[in-house]
């Protein structure tokens, strides 16, 4: 479908959801602090009730809402959906005050390329839609509340309800922002993650008598992380030892030391493989009396190459070439997303289709401002294309 009374409508509107996009990024919304996750929630609740769209609010005691926002939510068709993250990983008060800022092309802020960008260009794009007339299916925008740590095996339930909410769709395409380098790409490919704690015990003793009493437990987890460290595979698993904390005074041999370990893997076989080293590791004995607990604390799985989604990017490429967009190549990016858990569920999904930018995670993020009417665009092609 040629979409260029669309494309005329999201230019007109695109100033006013650079707005939004700013005001958003100023309500600052850390993945732990639930008020502030709502806030966004609210704002958009807000928005979405004055463009006449049916809200569902899905309560949460611990992290933010997740709410579903639904155009054309009387068609019988099966929904199209699309989907942004609320939630930041910045601490309160980085960016200073007021938070976001315009410099130039850059809007400057916490989340504002990761991932309030795309949720901005997902409401530019079904306002235009909405403007247009476009009736043809339930267009649904899926506001997820945790994603920065949905990992965590506490606080899966937001991912959970995103799923259950998606289910039998046609498509979800998720408005993740995306670096320049990844420009003329869309994510086809995530690694899964995984993290663990090693907790090892050993036998407390004074210093002086280390040679002939007591079980250092340092020692024993050296020993461990030494032999975890030789698995370091760039495009499969790798298993990462980043924090070690044990001992208390310099002259006692220590009783206790704890390991946190990042697993990163590219199919489900290869975490299967990780939970094998790991238990191996933990349980051979270095240090005669010390011994070893293996908990599982996280994991997201992983975002696997699947023929729905090269098929959703095929159809994806023929609307954006017929609208005078450039095509996407297929891409792979290192860290977890959203994606990895719609495309397990057997959804097509393309992801990374929000907005441009650099230095996500850090206090320089910022999204590029020109960069929002594209991405609306792309969403609007896929769209009417389905």
């Amino acid at each position: 479908m040629n979409c260029s009374h669309i494309f005329e409508e999201i230019d007109s509107l695109c100033e006013e959801y650079i707005g939004v996009w700013e005001d958003i990024c100023n309500i600052e919304s850390p993945s732990k602090y639930k008020a502030g996750v709502d806030a966004v929630g609210n704002y958009l609740v807000s928005l979405s009730e004055k463009l006449g769209f049916k809200v569902e609010r899905y309560p949460e005691e611990k992290f933010g809402d997740v709410i579903a926002v639904m155009m054309n939510s009387e068609s019988a068709n099966k929904p199209i959906c699309i989907s942004g993250h609320m939630d930041t990983v910045h601490p309160l008060g980085l960016f200073g005050t007021p938070a976001a800022q315009r410099e130039g092309d850059k809007l400057m802020g916490p989340g504002a390329m990761d991932c309030k960008g795309g949720i901005a260009a997902g409401f530019l794009a079904m306002n235009a839609l909405k403007n247009c007339g476009y009736a043809e299916r339930p267009v649904v925008m899926i506001l997820q509340s945790n994603e920065e740590i949905g990992s965590g095996l506490d606080a899966k339930h937001p991912v959970e309800t995103m799923c259950e909410l998606a289910r039998g769709s046609v498509a979800f395409l998720n408005l993740e922002g995306h670096e320049g380098h990844f420009a003329g790409k869309a994510c086809l490919k995530r690694k899964g993650s995984a993290r663990f704690n090693l907790t090892i015990r050993g036998v407390a003793a004074h210093g002086a008598y280390c040679a002939v009493e007591g079980a250092n437990a340092i020692v024993e987890a050296a020993h461990k992380v030494i032999e975890l460290d030789k698995y370091k595979a760039d495009d499969g698993l790798t298993i990462n030892c980043g924090i070690i904390s044990g001992g208390s005074v310099v002259n006692t041999v220590p009783d206790v030391c704890e390991v946190k370990i990042d697993v990163r893997y590219a199919k489900a076989e290869e975490f299967d493989e990780a939970l094998r080293i790991i238990e191996r590791v933990a349980s051979e004995t270095y240090v005669k009396g010390c011994t070893c607990e293996v908990t599982m604390v996280a994991k997201r799985v992983a975002m696997e190459p699947c023929e729905k989604n090269l098929a959703l990017l095929d159809t994806a490429n023929r609307a954006f070439a017929e609208n005078g967009l450039s095509p996407l190549e297929s891409g792979e990016r290192r860290g977890g997303s959203d994606a990895s858990d719609i495309t397990a569920c057997g959804i097509p999904c393309l992801d990374s289709l929000g907005v441009g930018g650099e230095r996500a995670h850090s206090a320089e993020e910022y999204g590029v401002i020109s960069s929002l009417s594209e991405s609306a665009k792309r969403v609007v092609s896929i769209v009417t294309a389905l």
